[in-house]
């Protein structure tokens, strides 16, 4: 009689250790989440919250939900281009699956020259190729591949629009960053060209602190530029409301890059849709996650383009937006 109910506790005992073993085995047993690094230069303010949304966007429809069957890394730079390596470095270190670099072409360097192996999708304003990022567009040719904004080629375009906003303009004034030389010198040379006759002056400042920015807007206005052409620039970018505040101290029409700028309190903007450029991106992490390889994935051109003006920015400036300006707006900020 004791001896059976010794053997009953026993067995007992036995099948409640395996149905709390169980499950622990089988948690065991399924693979781990799969981990995208995200790198960028800036810092995850307002400003990103509508492109973060996009490149959730673009992983849904690749089939991947963050926190369901996908893990996201966060590295933010917060405007300290000198981080990024180390950033870099920390997602290797985390042995993410991709490392997603949208937006930040020194952050999207910085993953490149990390790693050799992890698949690295970027998307960058500048040519890939001569950053060294791929060896060309059609067949990347190594762990990377992405998505090329295009931002100084729709320079012309920028030139244009600024001159039917503020047609008596004469005298225009050019920001560049100095510590991008190349790109300095081909947007000096599109908005010159784009300017074209000769009744028309060009004057090209130098500019790579908050400091340097404001000392040149007050150049500007002490030479009384008419308008004010801001280079493509993401140190730039990170100074936006700095532009906004300035420009319209000195009562400057300008024209920058991207829509970051007017929903600062900037005049007006022309350039590519960057949100739609966080879903493609995406979109190629996911792709790489299911076990395509970079090199098969060819550069892909943005070709979304979006106009947005503010008409409460011209208002300020005693600028009248005329009405087929207005038409042709993506988007007219009130």
């Amino acid at each position: 009689m004791q001896f059976d109910k010794m053997r009953r506790r026993e067995f007992i005992t036995l099948i409640g250790g395996t149905a709390v073993a169980s499950p622990l085995t089988v948690r065991a047993q399924q693979p781990a989440m799969p981990v995208i690094g995200f790198l960028h230069s800036a810092s995850p303010g307002d400003a990103l919250r509508t492109r973060l949304a996009a490149f959730r966007q673009g992983l849904a429809e690749g089939g991947y939900i963050e926190g369901q069957n996908v893990t996201i890394e966060y590295r933010w730079a917060e405007g300290e281009f000198d981080r990024l390596p180390e950033l870099a470095a920390d997602l290797i270190r985390r042995q993410v699956n991709v490392i997603a670099v949208p937006g930040s072409d020194p952050g999207a360097v910085a993953a490149k020259a990390a790693t050799k192996t992890i698949p690295i999708v970027f998307g960058v304003a500048d040519d890939p190729v001569s950053m060294g990022l791929v060896a060309n567009l059609a067949r990347p040719g190594g762990n990377a591949t992405g998505i090329n904004f295009l931002a100084a080629e729709v320079i012309t375009k920028r030139v244009g629009l600024l001159r039917e906003l503020v047609p008596d303009a004469t005298r225009f004034g050019v920001l560049v960053n100095p510590l991008d030389p190349r790109r300095a010198a081909d947007v000096s040379a599109e908005v010159q060209s784009a300017l074209g006759s000769a009744a028309h002056s060009m004057r090209v400042l130098k500019a790579a602190t908050s400091d340097e920015i404001d000392v040149a807007l007050a150049t500007f206005a002490g030479e009384r530029i008419d308008a004010l052409f801001v280079g493509p620039d993401q140190f730039f970018g990170t100074r936006r409301v700095q532009f906004a505040i300035m420009a319209a101290r000195y009562r400057m029409p300008a024209s920058y890059a991207l829509r970051d700028y007017v929903e600062a309190g900037g005049l007006m903007s022309y350039g590519t849709n960057i949100s739609d450029m966080y879903r493609q991106v995406a979109g190629y992490a996911a792709k790489i996650l299911k076990g395509a390889k970079p090199f098969e994935l060819p550069v892909v051109q943005s070709t979304t383009f979006e106009f947005v003006i503010s008409r409460q920015a011209a208002k300020a400036l005693d600028l009248t937006v005329p009405d087929k300006l207005l038409a042709r707006a993506d988007e007219v900020i009130e």
